[in-house]
C-alpha cells in the first residue's frame, strides 16, 4: 500500500475515532444522561494528589461517576453519610428515575435499604478513574445480582452490602485496596480487580488475608493456579486461543497467521502465546508477531510483511490500550486477509470504526446476549437497564452469585473459600452453570461470534454467535 493510501485511512480512523469519543460512550452510557466532563475531578483521583486509599472505597458515601451527577443523587450520597437512610433511600429512588441504567445508584439504594442493619458485605474493585466504562459494565452485574438477592429476602434472611472500589487499573493501588479490605473483617469476598496485571498484583495480598477473590474479566493463564483465594468467572486465554486456533485451521481451512499483540500487557502477552501454541498444535503455523505497542509500529508495513510471508490470517490479540493500533490493522488490510481477535477488541468501537472492513472477523469472547437461547438473563437485564448489557456485566453477576451461593453455605471468609472449592459447589448464573476447577478457573467454554451487518448495537453491525 502506497504511503498516501496509508496516511488517508489513518487520518480517517483517527477522525471517527474523535467523532466516536466525543459522541460518547458505548452500549449503555449511550442515553444514561451521564454527563461526561474532561474538567471534573473523581474523589481520590486528584491530579497531583496522593489520596488515601480510604478515599477509594465507597458504601454510597462518595460517588465515583464521572462528570455532573443529578442532585438527587448527590443529596442521596450525602444522606448516606449522614446515615439518614430515609432520606437516601428516596433520593436515589428518584435518581434511578431520571437514570435507570445507573448501577452505582441501585447499588448505593440497596445499601441504604440496609442502613446500619446486619449484612454480609462484598466489594468491587474496578478501574472507575481510568475506564469508566468498562466500570459501569461490571457494576451493572454486580448491582443486578445486589438488587434481585436483597428483594428476594437475602442470604438466608440477611442482605447483601456492596462496596465499590476505585483501583484505576493500576497494580499498586489494586494491592493497596486489596490491604484496607483484608483488614476491614465485614468485608466477605471481593468482585474484581479487571485486568490480569491488577488481579495478579493484588491476588498475593488476598492470598495472605485469606480473602476470596472473584475476577469476572481477568483471562491470563498465569491466573490458573495461582491461588486458592483468587478465581475468576471469565474463561482463561487457554479456552479462547484453542478455539480460535481450531477455528481458523478446521473451519476456515487455513494455516498460515500473524499475531498482533502488546508486549507491555500480560493478558495480551497470554493470549499471544496460547493462540501460537494452539495453532502448532492444530498443524499450522504463526510466522510472525508485531508488537502493537513498539512506538515504530506500522499497521501497513505490518501486513505487507504478513503478505509476502503467506499469511492467511491476521490475529488481533490487542488490549483495552492498543486497540486503536489494531483498528488500524483492520482497516488497511481492506477485508484481505481473514481477522481473529481476542475479546478486549469485542466493544462498539470496533463496530463503529472497524465497519465494512470488520465485517466477518471472528472473536473468542467469554459470552454474547444471544449466546444461550434458555437463559432468562439477558429478559431480566433489559428489564432492569433499559437495554442490552455486555459480557462484563454478565460476568460480574455471575462472580457476585457465586459469592452469593457461597455465603448461603458458611457467612465467613475461610467458609466461602471451601464453598467455591467444594466438588459439588454450583450456582445458575447469566452464562448457565458456575462451577470451579482446582486451579481457580470457570469450567466453562468461550463463545465465537461474528460481526454481520445489523441493527442491535445501532452502528450498523453487530457482534453475532457462530452457530
Amino acid at each position: 500500500m502506497s504511503q498516501k493510501n496509508e496516511t488517508t485511512i489513518l487520518a480517517l480512523a483517527l477522525l471517527l475515532t474523535v467523532g466516536i469519543v466525543g459522541g460518547g460512550f458505548w452500549w449503555f452510557t449511550k442515553g444514561s444522561g451521564v454527563k461526561i466532563d474532561n474538567n471534573t475531578i473523581i474523589p481520590g483521583s486528584e491530579a497531583g494528589s496522593n489520596p488515601s486509599v480510604q478515599d477509594r472505597i465507597s458504601f454510597g458515601e462518595k460517588s465515583f461517576t464521572l462528570g455532573e451527577i443529578s442532585p438527587v443523587k448527590k443529596e442521596g450520597v450525602q444522606a448516606i453519610a449522614a446515615k439518614s437512610y430515609n432520606k437516601a433511600i428516596a433520593n436515589f429512588t428518584a435518581a434511578l428515575k431520571l437514570n435507570r441504567n445507573d448501577p452505582e445508584a441501585l447499588i448505593f439504594l440497596n445499601n441504604a435499604r440496609i442502613g446500619s442493619s446486619k449484612s454480609y458485605t462484598i466489594v468491587a474493585s474496578v478501574p472507575f478513574g481510568t475506564d469508566p466504562n468498562a466500570s459501569l459494565e461490571i457494576l451493572r452485574g454486580i448491582a443486578q445480582a445486589q438488587n434481585e438477592i436483597n428483594t428476594s429476602g437475602g442470604v438466608k434472611g440477611v442482605p447483601l452490602r456492596v462496596g465499590i472500589a476505585n483501583d484505576d487499573d493500576n497494580p499498586e493501588i489494586a494491592k493497596q485496596i486489596a490491604s484496607n479490605l483484608v483488614s476491614n473483617s465485614e468485608v466477605l469476598g471481593v468482585v474484581g480487580p479487571n485486568t490480569s496485571d491488577s488481579t495478579l498484583a493484588a491476588g498475593t495480598i488476598y492470598t495472605s488475608g485469606q480473602l476470596v477473590a472473584i475476577s469476572p474479566t481477568s483471562t491470563s493463564v498465569k491466573i490458573s493456579n495461582f491461588s486458592r483465594y483468587v478465581f475468576r468467572t471469565v474463561p482463561s486465554d487457554f479456552m479462547a486461543a484453542r478455539s480460535l486456533a481450531n477455528y481458523m485451521v478446521r473451519t476456515l481451512q487455513k494455516k498460515n497467521a500473524v499475531v498482533f499483540f502488546n508486549s507491555q500487557s500480560n493478558y495480551s502477552q497470554s493470549l499471544k502465546s496460547e493462540f501460537v501454541s494452539s495453532v502448532s498444535l492444530e498443524g499450522g503455523q504463526v510466522s510472525s508477531e508485531f508488537d502493537l505497542s513498539q512506538v515504530d509500529f506500522s499497521a501497513a508495513k505490518s501486513i505487507e510483511q504478513a503478505t509476502k510471508q503467506g499469511a492467511e490470517v491476521l490475529m488481533l490479540a490487542a488490549n483495552t490500550e492498543t486497540l486503536d493500533k489494531a483498528l488500524q490493522v483492520i482497516q488497511i488490510n481492506q477485508k484481505k486477509l481473514t481477522l481473529l481477535a481476542g475479546d478486549d477488541v469485542y466493544t462498539t468501537k470496533t463496530l463503529e470504526i472497524g465497519r465494512e472492513q470488520a465485517v466477518g472477523m471472528v472473536l473468542a469472547v467469554p459470552w454474547h446476549i444471544e449466546g444461550d437461547p434458555k437463559s432468562d438473563f439477558p429478559q431480566k437485564s433489559r428489564q432492569l437497564w433499559g437495554g442490552d448489557v455486555s459480557w462484563r456485566s454478565a460476568l460480574s453477576y455471575d462472580a457476585t452469585v457465586a459469592l452469593i451461593a457461597a455465603l448461603g453455605r458458611n457467612p465467613t471468609r475461610s467458609g466461602v473459600q471451601q464453598a467455591l472449592l467444594s466438588s459439588d459447589f454450583s450456582a445458575t448464573g447469566a452464562s448457565g452453570t458456575i462451577r470451579f476447577l482446582a486451579s481457580g478457573d470457570r469450567n466453562a467454554p468461550v463463545q465465537l461470534v461474528k460481526i454481520v451487518p445489523g441493527s442491535r448495537s445501532r452502528t450498523g453491525y453487530d457482534f453475532e454467535p457462530v452457530r
